[in-house]
């Protein structure tokens, strides 16, 4: 090979290295073109849409995140059951009482009275407000009794009239007694003509019976003033017994009535009394189990705003007559511990007691709750608890039955228990009592 051969051959390999240099150059070059044409350009989106997408992107992820969690906060933690509850009691020792029945009611006063005047009249003061305690006798209001005073005045004046004129007959009376004695004397001499006399006997009887007459009407005067009295007391408004001021009904300026009026602008009470001394509880019990309460029968009161505090009572009677709407008989229970604490119209549930027999020797184990309280999760028996404004599912052992009730085991005495769970409702539970919502 000449020297020109090799000079030649090695620009060859030159010029074959530079033209593949350029293909390659060339090659990435149109691969970076396409890479460009397929990025997309910020700028044109920022222009065409206003703005970049991404925050509105996040802000509904954000959203949709708060709606599902304010929907799981309703139906889980957020929703509330309306329900019932009874007071877990322990069952009573050899000879003692056993609960056998229970029933809701209210605390009523057998002595309520809205008092009223006897007249209408307009009140021009009042001694009473809600709460005070008031005796017999004692003076509530005054109406205005001008037209009293005017027409006992009136009376007074008639009767002192009439015993005036009472007066006047006596005298006459006296006079032409004495003028007939004259006449007879006279006659008995021979003075006078006897016609004299029978004038003179004449004019003794008839002012004798005008005497008689007017004394009737010193009596009807007297009457009128006792009316015309008895109708300016009215115009004072007094307690008819002992008690508390429960309501006030009118106001200074009103006018009272015992009639009903129409348009509603004459009050036809002035205040309510209750005789705290009469205070009972009336409870409705199921009619299929009234007989297991008797008059006389030993029982326990346990108001709903004091659910720890238990008082004893007494069956009074029970009312010889049904409830048809509701099946139900009305049962009057006496309450034997009297206490400020309870007022008219509580919540209260009664625990109707019968004598344990004494062959009884041993207290059963347990606490005695509502059988409608045990129900069934997971399988196993359990109640609710109240605690505070939730419940607790504690498990229990079910024991004996007695009526409505039912012995469990797993709970201690004065638990409040749920009287009928839902099937929706779980451990933890928020739950409002019927008694805070009226």
């Amino acid at each position: 090979m000449t020297i020109g051969s090799v000079a030649q051959a090695r620009d060859s390999r030159v010029y074959g290295t530079l033209e593949v240099s350029k293909i390659s150059g060339r090659c990435i070059v149109e691969k970076a073109d396409l890479l460009n044409q397929l990025r997309i350009d910020n700028r044109h989106r920022e222009d065409a849409g206003g703005g970049s997408r991404w925050p509105w992107i996040a802000a509904a992820i954000v959203l949709a995140v708060a709606l599902v969690l304010g929907a799981a906060w309703f139906f889980f933690g957020g929703q509330r059951f309306e329900v019932q509850v009874a007071t877990a009691v322990a069952p009573s020792a050899d000879g003692g009482d056993t609960a056998v029945l229970q029933a809701t009611g209210y605390v009523t006063a057998r002595r309520e009275a809205t008092v009223s005047a006897q007249i209408s009249g307009t009140i021009v003061d009042e001694h009473v407000e809600e709460g005070e305690h008031v005796e017999e006798g004692q003076v509530l209001a005054h109406l205005d009794d001008s037209a009293q005073r005017a027409s006992l005045a009136q009376a007074s004046a008639q009767l002192q009239a009439a015993q005036a004129q009472l007066a006047q007959f006596q005298a006459q009376l006296a006079q032409s007694q004495r003028d007939l004695v004259r006449a007879d004397d006279l006659v008995a001499r021979k003075l006078v003509s006897a016609q004299s006399v029978e004038v003179a006997r004449t004019q003794v009887t008839t002012q004798a019976s005008q005497l008689e007459s007017q004394r009737k009407q010193v009596e009807l005067a007297r009457a009128g003033v006792q009316a015309a009295q008895v109708q300016l007391d009215y115009c004072t408004v007094r307690a008819p017994f002992k008690g508390v001021i429960i309501a006030k009904s009118a106001q200074v300026g009103e006018i009272v009535s015992p009639f009903s009026a129409g348009g509603g602008f004459t009050r036809t009470g002035i205040a309510t009394i209750v005789d705290m001394d009469s205070l009972e509880i009336d409870v409705d019990v199921n009619e299929a189990y009234i007989n297991r309460v008797q008059p006389k029968q030993s029982a326990q009161a346990m108001l709903d705003a004091y659910p720890n505090w238990t008082i004893p009572a007494h069956v009074i009677a029970i009312i010889p007559t049904a409830d048809r709407s509701k099946a139900t008989v009305k049962v009057r229970v006496a309450i034997d511990q009297k206490d400020a604490r309870i007022l008219p119209d509580m919540g209260v549930r009664v625990s109707f007691l019968e004598q344990a027999k004494k062959t009884v020797t041993e207290v059963p184990k347990g606490v005695l709750v509502p059988a409608a309280a045990v129900v069934q999760r997971g399988g196993k028996d359990a109640v609710f608890a109240l605690d505070g404004e939730h419940v607790r599912l504690k498990p229990v052992t079910p024991g004996q039955a007695y009526g409505e009730l039912r012995l469990v085991e797993g709970i201690g005495a004065g638990t409040r228990v749920v009287r009928k769970p839902p099937e929706e409702m779980n451990d933890g539970a928020k739950v409002t009592l019927e008694s805070d919502k009226k």
